[in-house]
């Protein structure tokens, strides 16, 4: 027996808990890629209190939900599942040329080492680049 998810997607319930079920699972995925990326462990650094590190993730959230939001204007949640994975895939390019590129010093280090300064400079980049790349998914 063939089962079909595209009748509870016609469903505006249905829609919406599947589109909420996607959001979810990429952001715990592209969370964990960023995880993956940076020379220090985020969740760990935030639990020992280092607020560069708790900016820099918190901008990693709002830009993979904002960008997840941009996505979600598509109709089909296909489409939209599209969208949003190649805008996180975007975001996480765009961290992987801000750490690389930056030539004055190291961001990871200097999040690992609680500079507030640097965490908010890569929370901004985050969120900025976010609003470009839902610029260009819609």
């Amino acid at each position: 027996m063939k089962h079909n998810i595209d009748p509870l997607l016609e469903q505006p319930l249905g829609l919406m808990l599947g589109y909420f079920s996607v959001a979810v699972l990429e952001l715990i995925v592209f969370l964990s890629c960023f995880e993956l990326l940076a020379r220090y462990r985020c969740w760990q650094e935030i639990k020992r209190g280092n607020m560069a590190a708790s900016l820099a993730t918190g901008g990693k959230i709002f830009g993979l939900s904002n960008i997840i939001r941009y996505a979600a204007d598509h109709p089909s949640i296909y489409d939209f599942m599209i969208w949003s994975s190649v805008g996180a895939g975007l975001l996480l390019a765009a961290y992987v040329l801000f750490e690389f590129l930056t030539p004055v010093f190291r961001i990871d280090e200097e999040i690992a080492n609680g500079n507030t300064s640097v965490g908010f400079i890569a929370l901004a980049v985050s969120v900025s680049v976010s609003f470009l790349i839902g610029a260009w998914v819609v």
